[in-house]
């Protein structure tokens, strides 16, 4: 009996043990993601990281093409200006909502197989449940991000150029407000197909991609939504002045912004994963770096790259969403799918050394 005793006691302790170690575990994995995020988020306001992650990316697009790497800047470009007007980058400014509303309607069109229109009836509607709005946040945040150094490399220091799920309330509500206008006119755009199968939906949502005068709508149509969203007037989409005038910009920066689209791809797909996993990003790098990442997180990953790679095209010139690769993900081959994931291995490289 006494025997007995001793083995309940025994097992009694090692139950309190084990239950005061969890207890001690789940702080320290709330610890480590703090940390982690903290790194990630002082990288992406860093303009020697953003420098040297954009070399990186430059240098592995051309390894993935079996091309001679060339110097990233020659001597010339790195003080040379270039000219950019300013209606162009109004557009391509106003344009980052649509594309994020794109891409992550896709993804959810391949996760549920319901129909694009479908899907925009519940962002409009406001029946869309909190996965997907979660998710269409983060394809929201990753398409602001990737604009900014366009517009100017010192934008990328600003408080709100941040991991997102350190924003504040209000940005947050900003972002789905930018998506769920895009919805509103996206879905308007397609009633004519609104009867047709989801193939039929994509090809005429891939043929808006292409057209420069729906961009132009669409990117008015989103900035009158944004002073809406603030209960402010609205002014005029394109002034006299903004209608003609040129900028310069420095060649250097616009080349560090055309190369950083594939580490804002990567930042909010890992933001993504933490916050609906809770899983530490040395351990999603991890699992990038030795090809151990799932399928369905690879998908996920790639087509954040493509959501980037479409937002940074039009600050390069508007003429260039008429290209044919400029299309909805499901319409890309294996080709130019590993491109962009050739940009997320690299990107995850260079932040794994970070972490």
């Amino acid at each position: 009996m006494k025997l007995f005793k001793l083995l309940v006691l025994f097992l009694f302790v090692q139950h309190i043990s084990s239950c005061s170690t969890a207890i001690k575990k789940e702080p320290d994995m709330d610890q480590q993601l703090k940390k982690q995020l903290t790194v990630i988020d002082s990288l992406l306001r860093n303009a020697d990281f953003s420098l040297n992650i954009a070399k990186s990316q430059d240098t592995a697009y051309y390894k993935g093409l079996g091309q001679a790497v060339p110097p990233f800047l020659t001597p010339e470009e790195d003080t040379a200006t270039v000219k950019k007007t300013a209606r162009e980058e109004k557009i391509a400014t106003n344009l980052a909502g649509f594309y994020a509303l794109e891409c992550g309607v896709d993804l959810l069109s391949y996760q549920t197989k319901e129909k694009p229109t479908d899907l925009l009836e519940k962002i409009v509607t406001g029946k869309a449940d909190s996965s997907t709005v979660l998710l269409l946040n983060r394809f929201a945040n990753a398409t602001w991000k990737t604009g900014q150094p366009f517009r100017d490399l010192e934008r990328i220091t600003r408080p709100t150029f941040t991991v997102a799920s350190f924003l504040p309330e209000e940005e947050i509500v900003k972002d789905y407000n930018q998506v769920k206008t895009a919805a509103v006119k996206l879905l308007s755009s397609l009633q004519a197909v609104k009867d047709s199968s989801a193939e039929g939906q994509k090809i005429k949502i891939r043929s808006l991609l292409h057209s420069q005068p729906y961009a132009f709508e669409m990117a008015a149509y989103m900035d009158s939504g944004y002073y809406a969203g603030l209960h402010q007037p609205v002014p005029p989409f394109i002034s006299a002045k903004e209608d003609s005038t040129i900028i310069r910009k420095s060649v250097k920066d616009q080349k560090i912004a055309t190369n950083v689209a594939g580490f804002y791809a990567l930042e909010c797909g890992i933001n993504y994963l933490v916050t609906t996993r809770k899983i530490l990003p040395s351990a999603i790098l991890a699992s990038i770096a030795d090809n151990s990442i799932s399928a369905a997180d690879k998908n996920l990953f790639s087509r954040f790259a493509n959501a980037t790679w479409k937002a940074s095209q039009p600050f390069r010139g508007l003429n260039r969403i008429e290209r044919e690769t400029f299309t909805v993900f499901h319409f890309l081959n294996e080709a130019d799918v590993e491109k962009d994931w050739v940009q997320i291995k690299a990107a995850a490289k260079k932040l794994q050394a970070h972490l």
